[in-house]
């Protein structure tokens, strides 16, 4: 499994992401992470818990990772295929403004990345995903109308929905992305907040 620490890559043996992994009861992974922002934030905020950011740009990763806190991992992969390792471990996984074969994986397109959803988590796991409007649009869709497909393809795939919000520009200037930062003054600053549990 390759990871990345600031400019330098390298590959992590099973054994030692359980070495890394010793002592936490919980596990978020956040797929298509961007530049990791989000993951080392929550990592420095919430130091009992174990985080892990995957993307496969690798050159996005290199300043946040970087500075990894101890409780954090960045991993260089696609969430249609996740490394083997991180079979059953996520107690939580976050997938925030997808675009491109990630939101297309979301609207269906393909089973990938349900199997990888459903191989990375642990029972009754919980799955948040922010959808913004600019990039379904571009996927053709309106934001109702992707949220509702996404809901779709997830509740056959094993996932109850538990919540569903809306965001606008306020809200996607508190939340903690780089990424939201720059969707606050796009075109359409609107997002829907889906929370889905495992069954």
């Amino acid at each position: 499994m390759e990871t990345i620490r600031g400019k330098r890559s390298f590959e992590l043996e099973i054994s030692e992401l359980e070495q890394r992994l010793a002592g936490y009861q919980y596990t978020l992974l956040d797929l298509g992470t961007g530049d990791g922002r989000f993951i080392r934030r929550l990592a420095e905020g919430y130091q009992d818990q174990f985080f892990i950011g995957v993307d496969a740009c690798r050159e996005n990763l290199r300043s946040n990772s970087h500075r990894t806190p101890p409780n954090a991992l960045f991993i260089i992969a696609s969430a249609q295929a996740l490394p083997p390792e991180l079979n059953g471990l996520a107690s939580h996984v976050n997938i925030n403004f997808p675009w491109g074969s990630l939101l297309e994986s979301l609207l269906g397109s393909e089973d990938s990345l349900m199997n990888s959803l459903s191989s990375v988590t642990r029972s009754m796991a919980g799955l948040d995903i922010h959808l913004n409007a600019e990039a379904l649009k571009t996927a053709g869709w309106a934001l109702e109308a992707g949220a509702e497909q996404v809901q779709r393809v997830l509740d056959e795939a094993g996932w109850s929905i538990r919540s569903r919000a809306w965001m606008e520009a306020h809200s996607l200037r508190a939340f903690p992305t780089t990424w939201a930062k720059r969707l606050e003054f796009g075109r359409d600053p609107r997002a829907a907040h889906l929370f889905f549990q495992k069954e």
